[in-house]
């Protein structure tokens, strides 16, 4: 008789927006496929309210991912989604105690500390799975399946955008945390880390050659700020009106209310988001933040083939989503991935002139058109057939290392203007990296 499959049991370090939103409520779904066995968070509300969702003691609470560590293993999986930032510690620490580990993107906000990583992860000989999403939706698995058939011939030319609606830029990178790169990744990394690994997955073997860059910060400062406007849209400011980026419109009206009030605090009442508009910083002034990640960006990048990409990111959209096209020898492929309409496909043979819309397969609910889900999943299977460890695996850390070092290079491309060879930036990084002593095991 074929034994029950038990769910994975994984710890959770850092039960913020995804720790507690994506991936706990994955398991809140799914408990026959994965089980959240203890949590280490230093905000204890945040704890608190994770701990009372997944019915966990205090014995399985913990104010530092250190505190859990310290102890003996007692789970197949960590699950990592702290801030940026502090990725690598962790990281690194669950790796060399023998945990299978599902990271949130970036890795790390230095290219030495992805590689560290990286390399951690080989010497531990266990599954490391980053948090592209993208892969894991049926809109980018069927555009992959397309390319890698040859449709379109070789592929000569490619454009990939990233549409940031103008809401998202004000809240997650001109207020939010990820508004800084002193405290967080530049945005290439930090957003568009996904889409350079959507071309380096269609490129397939072919590597990235040459990388150049443009973009700045040009809208979010303070010269362009309303006369008399005060440092906070709960102040009172006489543009409120007729501002696109106003703090009360975007948290307080309910005719425009987003899941992004989640980001407030845990206190959603109206009482609590003006409370917190008042006192943090999402009730700031756009033109008055300490944010200074750029709000629009473009990457050129050669491939080794000879295929040109260009990636144009911005925070100025009416919506959100991605728009791309991919020139063959033999077809163009034109595609949208919007964030709350159904995403399409269409190929323009160059031989008969036949316009040919692709099906897609409908997303399983969840965030990012189903990759949230999906990558879960795909986490969940694999370790749950170790006979099958990597199958599942669609996207492994070697290869998630290329894309973010090509975001890496592409900042680098960008502040010094110069054209970035990616063979020679690759041995440099490798070169710095040091790979940290195994940590003890108590």
């Amino acid at each position: 008789m074929k034994a029950e499959k038990r769910p994975v049991e994984a710890v959770l370090i850092g039960a913020g927006e995804r720790g507690t939103f994506v991936f706990g409520e994955y398991a809140m779904q799914h408990p026959d496929e994965l089980k959240i066995v203890a949590v280490a968070e230093p905000v204890e509300e945040k704890r608190r309210r994770f701990a009372e969702r997944h019915q966990l003691v205090d014995e399985q609470c913990y104010s530092s991912w250190e505190e859990l560590f310290a102890k003996k293993k007692n789970a197949q999986a960590a699950i990592i989604a702290t801030l940026d930032r502090l990725h690598v510690e962790p990281a690194v620490a669950a790796l060399q105690q023998g945990y299978h580990v599902l990271l949130e993107k970036p890795m790390a906000v230095t290219p030495e500390d992805c590689v560290k990583i990286v390399r951690a992860s080989e010497k531990a000989q266990t599954v490391l799975m980053i948090a592209h999403v993208l892969r894991y939706t049926p809109f980018f698995s069927t555009l992959h399946k397309v390319i890698a058939s040859g449709r379109l011939g070789e592929i000569v030319a490619i454009e990939h955008r990233e549409n940031v609606s103008y809401w998202h830029m004000a809240h997650s990178f001109v207020r939010g945390n990820w508004r800084n790169s002193e405290q967080t990744a530049p945005m290439i990394l930090a957003k568009c880390c996904h889409d350079l690994d959507i071309l380096t997955w269609m490129m397939g073997s072919v590597r990235p050659r040459r990388v150049q860059s443009m973009g700045s910060l040009m809208h979010f400062i303070a010269k362009n700020a309303p006369p008399d406007a005060p440092d906070r849209c709960t102040d009172g400011c006489s543009t409120e009106d007729t501002c696109a980026f106003s703090a009360i419109r975007f948290y307080l009206d309910p005719k425009t209310n987003r899941s992004c009030v989640s980001a407030l605090g845990t206190d959603t009442s109206p009482d609590g988001r003006l409370k917190a508009l008042q006192t943090g910083p999402y009730g700031l002034c756009v033109y008055k933040t300490d944010n200074n990640v750029v709000d629009h960006q473009s990457v050129n990048i050669e491939f080794e083939n000879g295929t040109i990409a260009t990636l144009i990111m911005h925070g100025h959209s009416h919506a959100e989503g991605r728009t791309m096209r991919y020139d063959g020898t033999r077809a163009t492929l034109r595609g949208t991935f919007p964030f709350d309409t159904e995403p399409e496909i269409t190929i323009y043979d160059h031989v008969t002139g036949e316009e040919q819309f692709i099906n897609i397969p409908p997303a399983p609910p969840g965030g990012h058109g189903g990759g949230d889900t999906g990558l879960i999943k795909a986490f969940v299977q694999t370790l749950s057939d170790e006979e099958q460890m990597s199958s599942n695996v669609l996207t492994s850390a070697e290869v998630s290392l290329t894309s973010h070092l090509l975001a890496f290079a592409a900042e680098k491309a960008r502040l010094s203007r110069e054209t970035i060879d990616m063979t020679e930036y690759l041995k440099l990084i490798e070169s710095c990296a040091k790979i940290p002593e195994r940590v003890s095991n108590q």
